[in-house]
């Protein structure tokens, strides 16, 4: 892929560039010309070249049916699970049509809305009505809203921003050892990069679809947010079980979800890391599970740890440049393999925990917070050095020599005592309050966390452009944002493993 080398030219001159924008494809990978202004543009001059085409689409979103679907019965839910992931799918293929049709777009004001919305809106509604006959012909009650949640809208680049319009994060609460999210300092640089084979314009990367400049912050310029711990009562349970499943070394790599998308291949639409267990795929179940064989030196220990992987977008063309979930849908360059993963289980700072029940699945954060707001986001970013006093969920950091970036990762904590899933894979488990208590009806459960280590290159913003930035994987309509990093876990283990972690924890030990 190479670098776009245009330069500036007059308004005129622009607006003619941007009407014969095209796409370019280099090894399979979506490549095309950004001609809109990021959210951060702030030169208002009228000769702004960028600011000619701020309103052009930039992204689709569309609502999350998948949250809406909270009582969907157990005989449904496969069925169900195949409908959403379909509407993923349409999701992707309409967000490809967008960035391929930029010609068309200049040339036709209604073209967005007449050929790529409008026919999304026709298709995701025969997915809604299946959704809800489905539901239905099994004794259940299909929401009603769900009609309405057929139509998509185009976002322009000067809108897009995580959380955009809906609810903000504001405070990540969580305890245990895992990190603070705390306020999100934004940097408001422009948002115009380019990378190396980037683009020059408001999305920019190397595939087109992000990140921009203004999703990166110098963490040295960030004010503190971390907040300090919940205070632990006499009935706390302040042991730790540490276990050591290596990094993912061997490149264990797949794009399916078995928990969101049971049965279907690609289900992520982006590349995963595993660790843990090693034959976790979109058609693994509860059958085959203590089958997979683990990568973690305790070998009664079969969980499924797997997270999106890290890409330095520095022009490579990595294996799955021509692949479903690689660089066919914008998830481009170099994937990074954390130096460290450490993985640890700690307890509740006002009661003793319950072992982790057998194939309980979590996910904690949001891969499509660009569309749906920060309500579930649970990203934390920081660097060496700085994790006890900053901890990003909106931006990626730019840590200073000599300090790795760090993912980390505080997993729900509660659970409601019956269910291993729910049918939105949320509802069954949940944060603790500030304190450390659990809602009503619900119970401690020791809570996995992670924090991920990686040595990058740093990113170099000038002039509002971003050499090499890194990014998360993801949907390719969601503009590899920051706040959309999650993890995913499917508790499995063997031989009392999983009291013996409880215990552990409850005694005040430290386990490994």
């Amino acid at each position: 892929m190479g670098r776009n080398t245009r330069k500036r030219r007059s308004s005129m001159a622009t607006k003619a560039i941007a009407a014969s924008a095209a796409l370019a494809l280099g090894g399979g990978g979506l490549v095309w010309a950004n001609f809109y202004a990021s959210a951060h543009e702030r030169n208002h001059s009228p000769r702004n070249w960028t600011k000619a085409a701020a309103g052009q689409v930039a992204t689709i979103a569309c609502p999350d049916v998948g949250q809406n679907l909270t009582d969907v019965p157990y005989r449904a839910r496969r069925e169900v699970d195949g409908e959403l992931a379909t509407m993923d799918r349409q999701i992707t293929e309409a967000y490809q049509r967008l960035a391929t049709t930029r010609d068309a777009q200049a040339r036709d004001g209604s073209f967005v809305q007449n050929s790529i919305l409008g026919p999304l809106k026709d298709r995701r509604k025969v997915i809604i009505d299946r959704i809800q006959l489905e539901i239905n012909r099994v004794g259940g009650k299909a929401p009603e809203s769900l009609d309405r949640m057929a139509p998509c809208t185009g976002t322009t680049a000067d809108q897009v921003q995580a959380g955009d319009g809906q609810q903000q994060n504001g405070d990540q609460q969580q305890n245990g050892d895992g990190q603070q999210g705390g306020d999100q300092q934004q940097n408001g640089g422009d948002g115009q990069q380019n990378g190396d084979g980037g683009q020059q314009g408001g999305i920019g990367g190397q595939a087109g679809n992000g990140p921009t400049a203004a999703d990166f912050v110098d963490i040295t310029k960030v004010q503190a947010n971390v907040k300090a711990k919940p205070r632990k009562s006499r009935n706390a349970s302040t042991g730790t079980f540490t276990v050591r499943c290596g990094v993912n070394a061997n490149k264990n790599y797949n794009t399916d979800n078995v928990i969101v998308a049971p049965g279907v291949n690609n289900g992520a639409h982006h590349t995963h890391d595993y660790v843990g267990n090693q034959k976790i795929n979109a058609f693994s179940d509860n059958d085959n599970f203590l089958q997979g064989g683990t990568s973690c030196s305790n070998r009664n220990d079969l969980s499924a740890y797997y997270w999106p992987v890290l890409r330095l977008q520095d022009g490579t063309q990595e294996f799955d440049q021509n692949q479903d979930g690689g660089g066919k849908e914008g998830n481009v360059g170099r994937i990074l393999t954390a130096k460290q993963a450490q993985i640890k289980y700690v307890g509740n700072p006002r009661s003793k925990v319950t072992a982790l029940p057998q194939f309980l699945r979590i996910i904690t954060g949001d891969a499509k917070t660009t569309t749906n707001g920060l309500a579930n986001a649970n990203a934390h970013w920081s660097c060496t050095g700085f994790e006890n006093k900053v901890q990003l969920t909106e931006q990626y950091p730019i840590c200073p020599e000599g300090s790795d970036v760090v993912r980390t990762f505080a997993f729900q904590s509660c659970w409601d005592g019956q269910n291993i899933d729910s049918a939105n894979h949320r509802t069954h488990v949940d944060f603790a309050d500030d304190r450390g208590n659990c809602k009503a009806g619900f119970k401690p459960i020791p809570q996995l966390t992670m924090r991920l280590v990686y040595e990058v290159p740093q990113p170099v913003v000038e002039n509002g452009q971003v050499k090499n930035p890194y990014a998360v994987d993801g949907f390719p309509e969601q503009l590899h944002k920051a706040a959309t990093d999650h993890d995913d876990f499917i508790s499995i283990t063997k031989n009392g493993l999983a009291n013996k972690i409880a215990s552990c924890i409850n005694r005040g030990q430290r386990c490994a």
